[in-house]
């Protein structure tokens, strides 16, 4: 007995000492990031390739230039990028030859890219000239939330969409977004009987955030009807070679990606509460209101800023819209074993930094 009690303390001391040490560094983190962000990260300035002119860097809290603005983050996306832009060129250029009031920009943010994705980038701003197609380049790494915060501060549209460098959503799918919008910033600026003099939809702070949640219910039937017929398959099998053994590798295999989607979406329902169903998905859309005060009150770099984001419209009171998009399986994932234990660093940052108000919200 005194032999188990001994390895019971062996073990139990360094598990307290990792477990002490991990909440000393999640409190020295949130409180080194207790002010946010009180500069820009960014050049001053965008460079012209063509003319090698510096065009100055425009602010969000500057009024709007531009009806839209397309964010785009790029960590090493040389050989997925260029197909992106294509149709996202194409689908702009489709709307201006419609609507000659429609203007647009793209920026894109290479976020420390140790590839040619920079010069795919400053190809297209080549083709279609620096006032429709910017590019910011950020000197090291930082992450995908720092490299959309960068994008939405310097943005010039009414509408800021961030939208992934795979193309794993139609772009034209911002239609939607784009359109709930409007119908809700309409209510919002009618409330009172009467609409502001001067004012502009844009002016009404609201979010909308596309979504793969309708997905979950066709993944759900596709994965019954593939068991149900690798289950009489594999019957089949086993009576002929009476290895039933088959049976069970097939209902253990994978079980534990389930639960990993699972035990993420209940962490992210503790840290930031119901309301939105897929926080992940990459095609989000904000009036420039709403992006003027997320952006500059957002702290987390990498994986879970989608989150925070969520968590920051309920405090501000922000609108939240969640739109079924048109979503397909890109190759090329940067999602690994190492990310996920990113988001559950950036999860308990974000937990610690607002539940014990050292990170404050401005408003």
């Amino acid at each position: 007995m005194d032999f188990i009690w001994t390895i019971v303390e062996l073990l139990l001391l360094p598990a307290l000492v990792f477990v002490f040490g991990f909440l000393i560094a999640i409190l020295f983190e949130s409180f080194r990031r207790k002010h946010g962000h009180t500069v820009f990260d960014s050049p001053v300035y965008f460079e012209d390739p063509t003319s090698l002119k510096q065009v100055p860097c425009p602010s969000i809290f500057d009024p709007a230039e531009k009806y839209i603005s397309l964010i785009i983050p790029a960590f090493n996306e040389e050989h997925r990028l260029p197909g992106a832009l294509v149709e996202i060129m194409n689908y702009l250029q489709q709307r201006v030859a419609k609507d000659k009031s429609f203007s647009f920009e793209v920026l894109i943010v290479d976020d420390g890219s140790a590839d040619g994705t920079n010069k795919v980038a400053f190809e297209l701003v080549r083709r279609y000239s620096i006032d429709n197609v910017r590019v910011i380049l950020l000197r090291k790494n930082r992450g995908k939330g720092e490299a959309i915060r960068e994008g939405m501060l310097h943005s010039r549209g009414e509408l800021l969409l961030m939208l992934d460098a795979d193309g794993a959503t139609k772009v034209d799918d911002l239609e939607k977004l784009e359109c709930q919008i409007r119908a809700l910033a309409e209510k919002e600026l009618h409330l009172d009987g009467a609409v502001p003099s001067g004012a502009k939809f844009s002016d009404a702070a609201i979010a909308a955030f596309g979504s793969r949640a309708h997905l979950e219910k066709k993944a759900i039937a596709t994965v019954c009807l593939v068991i149900f017929v690798h289950y009489f398959v594999l019957l089949f099998i086993s009576c002929l070679f009476r290895k039933s053994c088959l049976l069970y590798s097939l209902f253990q295999r994978k079980w534990y990606r389930n639960f990993l989607m699972k035990g993420f979406h209940v962490v992210v329902l503790l840290t930031a509460g119901s309301g939105i169903r897929d926080t992940q998905c990459g095609f989000k859309m904000f009036t420039r209101a709403a992006a003027r005060k997320l952006f500059t009150n957002i702290r987390l770099k990498r994986w879970c800023f989608d989150v925070e984001l969520v968590y920051l419209c309920k405090r501000l009171s922000i609108p939240m819209i969640e739109i079924s998009v048109t979503w397909s399986e890109i190759p090329g994932s940067k999602v690994s074993a190492r990310s996920i234990l990113h988001m559950l660093w950036e999860l308990a940052l974000m937990s610690v930094g607002y539940r014990t108000g050292m990170w404050e919200i401005r408003k």
